[in-house]
């Protein structure tokens, strides 16, 4: 989808093809109005009204679209997908009510990754017109937001590297009059040290850098994002096998989404003092590679036994979030592709939150049912802390047996939160392995909604 397509406007009573939705439940009573020949052709394409199920029926005008919705009356974010995927290229009403939540799959369905190879298949665009004119810009943003997800994670490393983080970062700065301040390379070794060693292996053009993008009113609430911006992931001298490493383009996908966070929030001008923070780097295996065994410092003076070279998102989210509680923020969201242990216990399509406070945790589970973009809620078990004893250092950044991943990984990034900060951390993965209406294979904004509309919700555009 390119950022200059228009996929839905709003219904000024221009001419538009209509598109009727119904049910498996209404779509008797529905057809009992068409035609015994109309009735005839949904019978040959075995249309029952079932959800995602799309027909064209002729009538005196042309032709009209129909729908299988689970309900009519509310829609959800997909329902509309399979639509914009089949119909011809063309402007589209529906017969009743508003696509509200459903514009957002209407818009997705139509996303194509083209930097390297141009969709054959593409029709052209499909236009929906929406009479809920004042939400038609919130709509477009966020469907842009899951866009930019897609793309930078779908782009490969030599591609989107920390260089091309960077601008992708300034991009977004630029275009809302933010500040960015960017320190590369070994100018990183004394107050992020940390973020130095993962990336220092790097070449030159892949340096390592923090990126701070600050932005909002000096008065307002402090927002601090925080996302893992892995370019790359060879797993360092603990290396992957290639199969381990055939995805790990998509290691900088919590980067991906605190950027479209960010975005989300200016689009809305909520009342925050924003500061984005990405440690952007790739693990990369040289000379001078980070050991296992080494014993690093971080800027919270906190010292850190490498027990895994692999466990190196979690050391440069360390640096980046105690730079982000120097703000005294209200609020600190951290999302990292981060461990495999929460694909295990939840799957691929539902990220990982932790939080200290309930209320914040709650927040976010809610929002997400509302969005249609949900997450699950995994324990800070504090017992589970004792794993990440050293006897060397003041902590391990990876723990010695197979218990608990993703919870110990929370309970190391909580060493770097100054303890009466509220803090939320999502393990998403970033990346959907099948193909759904709407949501092609590749790169994805998982909980990236969500958060968003939590975030609405707490500083009063909600």
């Amino acid at each position: 989808m390119a950022a200059e397509e228009t996929l839905i406007r709003a219904d000024r009573g221009e001419a538009a093809t209509a598109i009727h939705l119904v049910s498996t439940d209404s779509f008797a009573a529905w057809s009992r109005d068409l035609s015994a020949a109309q009735r005839a052709l949904l019978e040959a394409q075995r249309f029952t009204g079932a959800g995602f199920q799309t027909a064209i029926v002729p009538d005196q005008h042309g032709w009209f679209a129909v729908g299988g919705v689970a309900d009519p009356a509310s829609l959800s974010s997909w329902c509309l997908a399979r639509l914009a995927e089949v119909l011809p290229a063309g402007v589209y009403r529906l017969v009743t009510g508003d696509a509200g939540a459903a514009a957002l799959g209407w818009q997705l369905a139509q996303y194509r990754f083209t930097r390297y190879a141009r969709a054959e298949d593409a029709p052209g665009p499909r236009i929906l017109l929406v009479r809920d004119a004042a939400r038609v810009e919130a709509m477009r943003a966020e469907a842009d937001a899951v866009t930019l997800v897609r793309d930078l994670v779908n782009t490969p490393a030599e591609d989107m590297g920390p260089a091309q983080l960077e601008d992708a970062v300034q991009q977004v700065a630029r275009r809302h009059g933010a500040a960015l301040t960017v320190i590369r390379g070994d100018a990183l070794a004394r107050d992020y040290p940390l973020i130095h060693a993962v990336g220092r292996a790097a070449a030159r053009s892949h340096a390592p850098r923090l990126l701070h993008m600050v932005w909002g009113g000096e008065g307002d609430p402090v927002l601090a994002l925080v996302g893992k911006g892995v370019c790359f992931d060879t797993g360092g001298l603990d290396i992957k096998p290639s199969a381990g490493m055939a995805l790990m383009k998509k290691d900088m996908g919590g980067a991906a989404h605190m950027l479209a966070l960010a975005r989300l929030v200016m689009d809305a001008a909520l009342p925050v003092r924003l500061h984005l923070l990405i440690p952007a780097v790739e693990n990369a295996i040289a000379g001078n590679s980070f050991r296992p065994g080494d014993v690093l410092q971080s800027r919270r003076g906190l010292s850190v036994e490498v027990t895994n070279t692999d466990a190196e998102g979690r050391l440069i989210l360390a640096d980046a979030l105690t730079r982000a509680c120097e703000e005294k923020p209200d609020l600190v969201i951290d999302f990292a592709t981060l461990t495999g242990a929460a694909r295990v216990a939840l799957g691929p399509e539902l990220p990982a939150i932790m939080a200290r406070r309930d209320g914040t945790a709650d927040a976010m589970l809610a929002a997400g049912k509302r969005c249609d973009d949900e997450v699950w809620r995994l324990p800070l078990h504090e017992p589970y802390g004792d794993w990440l004893k050293s006897p060397v250092a003041d902590l391990v950044n990876a723990h010695g047996n197979a218990f608990a991943g993703a919870t110990v990984a929370g309970l190391f990034l909580d060493r770097f939160v100054e303890p009466d900060v509220d803090w939320l951390h999502c393990d998403t993965f970033a990346w959907r392995a099948d193909a759904r209406p709407g949501r092609p294979k590749g790169g994805e904004a998982l909980g990236l909604r969500a958060a968003f509309t939590m975030l609405r919700q707490r500083y009063g555009r909600g």
